[in-house]
């Protein structure tokens, strides 16, 4: 079974309260192992997990008491299952989190409304706390490769945080994402070709290979792929949807997979909840990628189901890519959890934004993936009438 970034199989420090001698945590090798204080890949190639992870140790908080930490402290009420911010003033905030949990009575499902986040997308939860690893390290310059939602989240918190920061997104990027990463003050570099050339070109403006924090001249690698501090804000997705529900997990949640950074971060959260004793089970997770561009599906089902209308899925254009970083992990968290991926075609997409749009929830094309994938995977059966599903809609139509 998967241990979440936890070789020793122990993380039951708790998060000092007061900041006094909190220091970076240190991060470890998912492939091999090695232990290190901070890169942005291992020296083998692997992508690195916290190697400490926090979990509590005590009893599921009062609802009253949580409710109160929540609006006040948004995500960061769950500090204590943060591998970062120890220290409260290196926390770079803007109230994020406490997303709305609403039902859907159309899909017969809750859906997570992640587009009201500052930037209008879920990305902001994995900025706040990447942000807040950078304070901690003493950076003063980061990088990012992004097709759009996580550039302009990077972009922002930096801003907050008054670090600077460059994000290279590929050259077809939607202006109104580029918008962004520019009142942000950030530094929108557009590079020619595939989306694995943005990532290289941003990759060669790292302070050598480790990209660590510190270096002259060199830039961190604020990545939502790499970064391991970006999925301890993802995994907070899990730990509201858990205390919405008064510590009841759902039976399935759905997401859109691309990099997987809310996937991974939902199941780090809600195994992490489960190992504290906070809920009794994790729920199966699906994940819905763009048919032509569907390498999990893949791997899992073969190349018809990855493709299955013999055309790429140009609309949701946020999750287009071929080569997660992090699949070992993606295909472990799917069958951990006995859940699943599929492809999700562009008519389908078309379909299902029109009728989010009509209920009132607006959101942009690349969301309408996750419900669409709902709609079939009660059709095959994976998903039964009377199971209770969380569905997360992860940015805004504003995007569009």
């Amino acid at each position: 079974m998967p241990t979440d970034g936890d070789p020793a199989g122990t993380g039951s420090e708790e998060l000092k309260s007061d900041g006094a001698d909190a220091t970076p945590r240190r991060l470890s090798c998912s492939d091999c192992g090695r232990i290190v204080a901070d890169r942005w890949r291992c020296e083998c190639g692997g992508p690195l997990n916290f190697a400490d992870p926090p979990i509590p140790d005590r009893p599921v908080p009062d609802p009253t008491e949580m409710g109160w930490l929540a609006a006040r402290d948004g995500l960061w009420a769950f500090a204590a299952f943060l591998a970062v911010g120890d220290d409260h003033a290196d926390r770079v905030t803007l109230g994020e989190g406490t997303t709305p949990l609403v039902d859907a009575g159309d899909w017969d499902a809750a859906f997570k409304l992640e587009y009201v986040f500052p930037t209008g997308s879920f990305k902001d939860r994995g900025a706040t706390t990447t942000l807040t690893r950078a304070r901690e390290l003493g950076v003063d310059r980061v990088v990012e490769d992004s097709s759009g939602n996580a550039g302009a989240a990077i972009a922002t918190y930096a801003a907050r945080a008054g670090i600077d920061a460059a994000v290279y997104v590929p050259a077809d990027v939607k202006e109104s994402k580029l918008r962004a990463i520019r009142r942000a003050g950030a530094k929108p570099v557009r590079v020619e070709g595939s989306r694995a050339d943005v990532t290289d070109a941003c990759v060669a403006a790292l302070d050598g290979e480790g990209g660590s924090a510190g270096g002259a001249g060199g830039a961190w690698y604020a990545s939502h792929a790499w970064n391991p501090a970006f999925f301890e804000g993802t995994a907070t997705v899990a730990y509201e949807i858990a205390f919405q529900r008064d510590w009841e997990a759902p039976d399935a949640f759905v997401t859109p997979l691309g990099h997987g950074t809310l996937f991974l971060g939902a199941y780090r959260g809600f195994r992490r909840l489960e190992r504290a004793g906070w809920i009794d089970s994790v729920p199966r997770l699906y994940g819905a990628q763009a048919a032509g561009v569907a390498p999990i599906v893949r791997d899992l089902h073969g190349p018809e189901a990855a493709d299955p209308d013999g055309r790429v899925n140009a609309a949701a254009d946020g999750i287009q890519i071929a080569e997660p970083v992090r699949r070992a992990e993606i295909l472990d968290a799917i069958a951990d959890t006995g859940g699943d991926a599929l492809a999700v075609t562009e008519a389908t997409v078309e379909r299902e934004l029109d009728r989010l749009h009509r209920a009132g929830f607006y959101t942009e094309p690349t969301c309408a993936v996750a419900p669409a994938a709902l709609r079939a995977l009660r059709e095959r059966g994976a998903i039964a009438p009377d199971d209770d599903v969380v569905v997360p809609l992860t940015g805004s139509g504003l995007k569009g």
